[in-house]
């Protein structure tokens, strides 16, 4: 499983690799791509679209546009990458030898819809399938369109018919789609063909994957895409949510990267019990069996490149970050003055657990910084400093306010931003009657149960500014396809971060 914010999982395999894409919405480098011998444990090699001539985001793009859905594929001793950029409205193909190394420019392609992918049929000519479902022949070096609309299987009558992936698996072409759309009506379906160009048999059982109308952990099941193990096993990775709460659930950490083994009976792909997916990683392939990454992370800033799990709001100019500046901080410039429009410089790490902590060693000089926790620019929480002043700050829709402050000495601060779920009332509040009180933590109810706290190290300790109602920070209040990020940010003249630690807590230490 790749915990966070990891949509749309696409995957293939070359000799004992495994190579995995995923969506980067609105933000840059595009398409975070992973490497694993096991299915189990990835390790992040790169981006592929790393660079502003494969990646046109404006600063003014909307939240959770930019790149949707990407599928990646190895054809003819190379690798390939479609997508499509919706701020631009427009697929585009890039492709390489080595993953790890940069891919080449973009070949775009101005067809509708979105969610494409490729698949080459017997005589070598590539086909393009995006969500509708239809299919194109194309000529992929060329960017021009040779044949279709050819209607395809647009699924079995659920909305938003998607995700479509064709596979020639023997004598057939499977054509599998993701419909009922990307919440909790998710569901995958499959259908085959002895043409590519169809017609489509639906299969026995569809949706043969859903956790619609369950009470499992695990929901908004799809978008899914096959491949087949070194041992002839088959897996499906897959998208899915972790909700919190009660009655509406909601979900904090976007629609995260799920694997799920597959079997074949009479022709047709079964998938694992709901067991198997829940439990996924553990259900891996028996012959790479590996524990999972435990998900701390921590960067001192020492090494002459970003690593590649930074990401930052829609573009990285050159002139607004440094690792030379001041050798072994990170040092912002500020490129835009609040985190409530697009423009603001920050550097970005996704939220991977519900419960966990990330702090910042920084020093603001005479500008402002500092650590945020967001999901877009209508709804962040900040710990912010500047004047020598450390201040918590809330924005959700058209609210701001400041929650706590504190005066903090000149020089480096640290700043801890931490996340925790809890069953009913957050430790500071023992009883219900308390949630109204003066000072109690802000939208607090006994339902809640994702709590963010602001804290300031000073020379008497850690100080506590405020708790937060997280849900106020997750999909189901702001909209959207991303998950929270936590960002490092600047919004008034620079500043340097010494280093930067995320870590998953048990609830026990709080």
């Amino acid at each position: 499983m790749l915990s966070g914010f990891h949509p749309d999982p696409s995957v293939c395999r070359v000799g004992e690799d495994y190579y995995l894409v995923c969506s980067s919405f609105e933000y840059f480098p595009g398409v975070p791509i992973f490497h694993s011998r096991d299915l189990v444990n990835w390790r992040q090699i790169g981006n592929v679209l790393d660079r502003p001539g494969q990646l046109e985001l404006s600063p003014g793009a909307d939240a959770s546009g930019g790149i949707f859905a990407p599928t990646i594929r190895h054809h003819d001793g190379r690798f390939w990458m479609v997508t499509t950029n919706v701020s631009i409205g427009r697929h585009l193909i890039v492709t390489a030898t080595d993953p790890a190394e940069p891919w080449s420019d973009p070949v775009y392609f101005d067809l509708p819809h979105v969610d494409p992918s490729l698949a080459w049929d017997d005589n070598g000519d590539c086909w393009m399938t995006v969500s509708g479902v239809e299919s194109y022949r194309i000529d992929p070096a060329a960017g021009t369109v040779l044949e279709g609309p050819v209607p395809m299987w647009s699924g079995t009558g659920g909305q938003y018919p998607e995700a479509p992936h064709l596979y020639r698996i023997g004598e057939w072409w499977y054509l599998l789609v993701s419909e009922g759309g990307t919440h909790t009506g998710h569901a995958v379906s499959v259908a085959r063909s002895r043409s590519i160009r169809g017609p489509f048999e639906p299969g026995p059982v569809n949706p043969f994957l859903t956790h619609r109308s369950t009470n499992q952990p695990i929901q908004a099941t799809g978008h899914a895409d096959l491949v087949q193990a070194g041992d002839d096993s088959w897996w499906m990775v897959l998208l899915g949510i972790r909700a919190k709460g009660q009655w509406p659930p909601y979900h904090v950490l976007g629609r995260e990267t799920f694997l799920v083994p597959v079997q074949w009976v009479d022709g047709w792909p079964v998938a694992g019990s709901v067991e198997e997916v829940t439990t996924a990683p553990a259900g891996s392939p028996p012959a790479h069996a590996a524990s999972p990454d435990p998900g701390d992370h921590r960067d001192d800033f020492e090494d002459a490149e970003l690593a590649p799990g930074w990401i930052s709001l829609r573009n990285r100019p050159e002139r607004s970050w440094s690792l030379t500046d001041r050798p072994g901080w990170l040092t912002l410039h500020a490129d835009g003055a609040t985190l409530d429009r697009a423009g603001a410089t920050m550097v970005g790490y996704r939220q991977r657990h519900h419960d966990c902590r990330a702090a910042v060693h920084v020093d603001p000089g005479t500008g402002r910084a500092g650590l945020t926790l967001r999901i877009d620019e209508a709804h962040h929480y900040d710990l912010e400093l500047s004047g020598g002043i450390v201040r918590a700050i809330g924005r959700v829709g058209p609210f701001c306010q400041v929650f706590g402050e504190r005066q903090v000495p000149a020089g480096p601060v640290t700043l801890t931003i931490a996340t925790r779920t809890h069953d009913l009332l957050p430790p500071t509040v023992t009883s219900a009657d308390q949630v109204a009180a003066p000072g109690a933590p802000f939208g607090v109810r006994p339902t809640a149960c994702d709590m963010v706290s602001f804290e300031v190290q000073t020379a008497d300790g850690p100080v506590v500014l405020a708790e937060l109602d997280g849900r106020y920070l997750s999909t189901e209040v702001a909209a959207g396809f991303t998950g929270r990020v936590f960002g490092l940010f600047v919004t008034e003249g620079s500043a340097a971060f010494d280093w930067f630690d995320y870590r998953p807590v048990s609830t026990d230490e709080g």
